[in-house]
């Protein structure tokens, strides 16, 4: 049996992961999602949130995803994020000055309501992640 499978991560600017990991945790739109080898085939929407990928040394790498889909189909899952950045490129004061601009934005409307609240979540993820 398989002890690791293969993970891509690709934003529509460029591919920031393809390697070997033996555990996914990966944010979907409703919570989070662990992801080990010889998972069922599924398809997920993807939240804003900390993708933690454990590579086979037992590392753990982190990157902000928002937006886009995930798949896992024969031991290889596929993140197709609208955004996705390391851990360690996040800037913590640029992720305050977005949450409180979009804290501060006015929405009315479902659509404007909608839009603030994925830009208030994503600059709390990447908040949090900034530690």
């Amino acid at each position: 049996m398989a002890t690791s499978f293969q993970c891509t991560l690709v934003t529509p600017e460029r591919q920031l992961v393809d390697q070997q990991v033996k555990y996914a945790s990966v944010p979907a739109w409703d919570g989070l999602l662990g992801v080990e080898p010889q998972r069922a085939p599924l398809m997920i929407k993807l939240g804003a949130g900390a993708l933690r990928l454990d590579d086979e040394s037992g590392q753990s790498q982190i990157y902000f995803v928002s937006g886009g889909f995930a798949q896992m189909k024969d031991n290889k899952l596929s993140l197709i994020a609208d955004a996705a950045l390391p851990a360690d490129q996040i800037d913590k004061a640029a992720a305050q000055a977005e949450l409180n601009a979009a804290l501060e934005e006015k929405a009315v409307g479902e659509e404007a309501i909608a839009l603030k609240k994925s830009k208030v979540q994503a600059a709390r993820a990447k908040l949090h992640i900034a530690g």
